[in-house]
């Protein structure tokens, strides 16, 4: 075959397979196998508007813990977006409220205030820490996988949206891999320089174990 018919021959090729790809749309189907690419597609005929449709974000969320409420809207809670590249959070903060040290391995990440005073930052891999005390309309974004935070600023609640690279952005706390897993005492003292009664006090604060 020549180099032109070659040619056409791979773009006709790769047509028809983006062609026999592309797809509206592809609702979670929770029923069906899950692979490192996502849920299954829900049969087209069953979709109905409702999953694309999510009604979670409108109510508070429960700020007991850390004086924070966080309410997601990823694929594992709102199956339209199954495939899209975008979902959302609220966060809620009560006065002294915290969102901890955190990160998300799947997305980055745009967070808005919508009420309240908040300050954030990130911190990148060179060990620069990027600091901001937002207002009311004010965004900052976050590079995917670098840790993060907000603290609750002011001296009233302060509401948050987050938005996300990613209909499954993935979330590991920092507090919580540490100090609510079964790692070793020992080891996290050594690895973080921490006295072993401070690391067991918090186990006991996080529940974990070890």
């Amino acid at each position: 075959m020549n180099s032109p018919a070659l040619i056409i021959f791979c773009f006709l090729l790769l047509s028809a397979f983006s062609h026999a790809a592309v797809q509206d749309f592809c609702v979670a189907d929770y029923s069906g196998p899950q692979s490192p690419a996502g849920y299954s597609c829900k049969n087209p005929g069953k979709v109905t508007v409702d999953d694309f449709v999510y009604s979670g974000l409108g109510v508070a969320g429960n700020t007991s813990t850390f004086k924070a409420g966080i309410t997601t809207a990823f694929v594992s809670d709102f199956p339209g977006l199954n495939g899209l590249g975008v979902s959302i959070a609220r966060a809620d903060l009560a006065p002294g409220g915290v969102v901890p040290l955190h990160s998300h391995p799947g997305a980055s990440e745009i967070l808005l205030v919508v009420e309240g005073t908040v300050t954030t930052g990130f911190v990148s891999s060179a060990n620069s820490v990027y600091l901001k005390t937002l207002k009311k309309g004010d965004i900052i974004v976050f590079p995917q996988g670098l840790l993060h935070f907000a603290v609750n600023a002011g001296h009233s609640n302060a509401l948050i949206f987050i938005t996300f690279s990613s209909e499954s952005p993935g979330l590991q706390i920092l507090d919580t891999a540490l100090f609510g897993s079964n790692l070793p005492t020992e080891l996290i003292a050594k690895t973080t320089f921490l006295d072993p009664a401070v690391v067991k006090k918090l186990k006991g604060v996080f529940g974990g174990s070890g």
